[in-house]
C-alpha cells in the first residue's frame, strides 16, 4: 500500500436526536474532533430524492488508524465535514494488518 497523503482536514461528526415536543425527534450532528485524511474519488451516478435529482458521489477516505471504541474511530453512521461538503460513513476497515491507516468508504450527496 501506498503511504497517503493526509492533508485535508475533516470534522467527525456523529449524530444526536433530541426530541421534537410533538412525538417525533431532530437530528442534530456533535463534532467529536479533527482528523486528517487523504481524500480519493470513486464513482458517481444520479438518482432522485424526496425534492428532485441528487448526485450520488463515492469517496474512499483514509485517516490514521485508531483502536476500535476509541472516539477518534471512525464508525459507520457518523460522517465526515470538509469545507462545506458532508461525507456520510458508510464502512470503515484497517488499510493493513497493523491497523496504521483506516480506510473509510463515504458518499456524498449534492441536489443537482
Amino acid at each position: 500500500m501506498k503511504t497517503p497523503i493526509l492533508n485535508r482536514s475533516l470534522s467527525l461528526e456523529a449524530p444526536s436526536n433530541a426530541p421534537d415536543g410533538a412525538g417525533g425527534y431532530m437530528r442534530s450532528w456533535a463534532v467529536l474532533g479533527t482528523l486528517w485524511g487523504e481524500i480519493r474519488p470513486r464513482t458517481g451516478r444520479e438518482s432522485t430524492g424526496e425534492t428532485g435529482p441528487l448526485a450520488i458521489n463515492m469517496f474512499r477516505i483514509i485517516v490514521r488508524g485508531a483502536p476500535v471504541g476509541d472516539d477518534s474511530r471512525p464508525v459507520p453512521g457518523q460522517r465526515f465535514r470538509a469545507a462545506g461538503r458532508v461525507y456520510h460513513i458508510l464502512a470503515v476497515t484497517e488499510s493493513e494488518p497493523d491497523g496504521m491507516y483506516l480506510t473509510c468508504e463515504t458518499r456524498e450527496e449534492i441536489a443537482a
